[in-house]
């Protein structure tokens, strides 16, 4: 199992940026966000393109605090793998470094939208999923 998953250095600066733009309390929480949203999207991210990690550092705990057996149960689902694969770490990063991509570039595209319109716009996007 693993202790501390890191960024890659290009996502550290995005860290502070959109935890800055989104009103977060602290950058355990985009990471979280970053983490959900490229998950939810379903898409299979390949071992071979993970990047370095020279980011910002989490720990375990701080990452997923009291639910990391969700969040991990999430990945092994996801890759049908068991908690115990010496990759989950490594998905876990990459879905981070990839979400944290996917909202920065969200913020890029659309610089007029506030954190708490973005929010809402993925919530309502998510529900609208599940109602079709």
């Amino acid at each position: 199992m693993f202790t501390q998953i890191k960024t890659s250095k290009s996502n550290k600066e995005v860290v502070a940026q959109l935890t800055r733009k989104l009103n977060l309390v602290t950058e355990n929480i985009i990471a979280r966000m970053a983490f959900s949203y490229s998950l939810s999207l379903g898409h299979k991210l390949d071992l071979n393109n993970i990047s370095d990690s020279g980011g910002k550092e989490y720990s375990r705990s701080v990452l997923f605090g009291d639910y990391d057996d969700i969040y991990i149960g999430l990945v092994c689902i996801h890759y049908n793998i068991y908690k115990t694969d010496k990759d989950l770490p490594k998905y876990i990063k990459l879905h981070i470094d990839d979400g944290l991509k996917l909202i920065n570039d969200d913020f890029q595209k659309n610089t007029n939208i506030d954190g708490f319109d973005y929010l809402v716009e993925k919530i309502s996007d998510s529900m609208n999923f599940f109602l079709i």
